[in-house]
């Protein structure tokens, strides 16, 4: 989606679902309309999941997003990236890792890092080891008999580097699906190795909130990511 007048500024939001469905409707389509008003051009990422009975399984997901990053890439002076939930662990996992190679090269494209210069990521899945093992995102991607190893290889807090991109973190403390753990898991991370990182936490509004949930406290967080995202 484009703006009347951009800012040659590009997001790829992807919505949550634990990798089993995609809340398109919930998360991505109100999160582009609002980058949209503001300037921005939001590109709306429908992966596969790793349920649908795909060759490269639980790793489609993944391929998808890089591949995005790279179109986006190609199109866009600046290129951040806006994650809920799964979609959140996803373009982190995207994101942390710009020159993993998920899939053969296609094209000429594939060249370039699927590389963003800045990453949002609200009530986000970050770790997928013990304890935190109980999330459809641990199910779809790892499954009940992954070894440590395994989890860790899916964890985002092991690939934060100091050539990370700025982070920006919103999570409720009452959120009963991604633990309030992940989040300070994450900014852990980029204290230690020196990355800027943005947390907002908000005593009350679940999961799956998207941009605000009227009535919680949630419905501020839109205003502080203008805000970062005009810094970033």
């Amino acid at each position: 989606m484009q703006p009347a007048s951009s800012k040659g500024y590009g997001v790829l939001i992807a919505a949550g679902g634990g990798f089993q469905r995609i809340e398109m409707a919930m998360e991505a389509w109100p999160a582009a309309y609002w980058l949209v008003e503001r300037g921005y051009t939001a590109y709306m990422l429908s992966y596969r999941l790793p349920g649908e009975g795909w060759n490269d399984g639980h790793n489609v997901a993944l391929q998808d997003a890089q591949r995005a990053l790279r179109i986006l890439r190609s199109r866009a002076a600046q290129v951040s990236v806006l994650g809920f939930s799964a979609g959140g662990h996803l373009l982190a996992m995207a994101a942390l890792r710009p020159d993993y190679r998920s899939y053969p090269l296609v094209d000429a494209l594939d060249n370039q890092p699927a590389r963003a210069d800045s990453a949002a990521l609200i009530y986000p899945i970050i770790t997928l080891e013990k304890p935190y093992t109980h999330t459809a995102t641990h199910k779809m991607l790892v499954g009940h008999r992954a070894t440590g190893a395994q989890e860790a290889a899916w964890s985002v807090q092991n690939y934060v580097r100091p050539q990370t991109p700025p982070v920006f973190l919103v999570q409720a403390e009452d959120d009963p699906v991604s633990s309030p753990q992940n989040t300070l898991i994450m900014q852990a991370a980029c204290i230690r190795e020196r990355v800027p990182v943005t947390m907002y936490r908000y005593p009350t509004g679940g999961h799956g909130f998207a941009m605000g949930r009227p009535g919680t406290p949630t419905v501020s967080w839109p205003g502080h990511y203008e805000k970062w995202l005009r810094q970033a």
